[in-house]
């Protein structure tokens, strides 16, 4: 599954001793994050479709989805519950923030986190269920989780401005058709299992205005 490559790539050199390969149990040292990675979503214009606004929400969003495997292996067999009312509210707090000062709607911008957070939770539950059932596939290390949380907070800011960038075409009645056809592209590159694929449709629903 390569949501779990993904994951790993996420993280620049440094952040973690090593990193959860899904459902493997086992764990590899950290590679450098490419800086194909690292790059802001285009900026939307007049001249830009609405598909190249789209794409970019759609591919963060599985971004973000990665980070729930380590997210999860970092949880799993404490005390940490994957609920975590105070540490959502201060995600929404800070992209509201943040929406403000590159020019989106902050209303728009927390009902679409919303539903990013409660994505990752749905990739959470799942992996928690897989390794209860099975034991052997539980992570054996388990990463920081405050390192995992700034990795987080990075692919938050990059998709704040991309939903400022995003406007017109969020605000379109075509959105829906256009996202549908980004999520499924996302989910062909990325090789998304049934797990995220789930949790890709739920990160999406608050993109569209309409």
């Amino acid at each position: 599954m390569r949501i779990a490559t993904h994951s790993r790539r996420l993280l620049t050199v440094g952040a973690l001793a090593s990193v959860l390969v899904a459902g493997g149990g086992t764990a590899v040292a950290v590679p450098e994050r490419p800086a194909a990675v690292t790059r802001a979503p285009a900026q939307a214009s007049a001249s830009v479709g609405p598909y190249a606004q789209l794409h970019p929400l759609a591919d963060l969003s599985a971004q973000r989805l990665a980070t729930a495997d380590l997210v999860a292996a970092a949880k799993y067999g404490t005390d940490s519950p994957i609920d975590d009312p105070a540490r959502e509210r201060q995600v929404l707090d800070a992209v509201a923030a943040q929406a403000k000062e590159v020019g989106a709607d902050p209303e728009a911008t927390v009902r679409i986190f919303r539903d990013q957070i409660e994505a990752n939770k749905v990739v959470q539950r799942g992996l928690f269920r897989r390794w209860d059932a099975d034991p052997s596939r539980a992570p054996k290390e388990r990463p920081d989780l405050a390192e995992v949380r700034k990795e987080i907070n990075r692919v938050n800011g990059e998709l704040v401005r991309g939903i400022a960038a995003s406007s017109d075409a969020r605000t379109a009645p075509y959105c829906g058709g256009v996202l549908t056809a980004a999520a499924v592209h996302v989910r062909h590159e990325n090789r998304l299992d049934p797990l995220h694929s789930v949790a890709l449709g739920r990160a999406l629903p608050s993109v569209c205005a309409h």
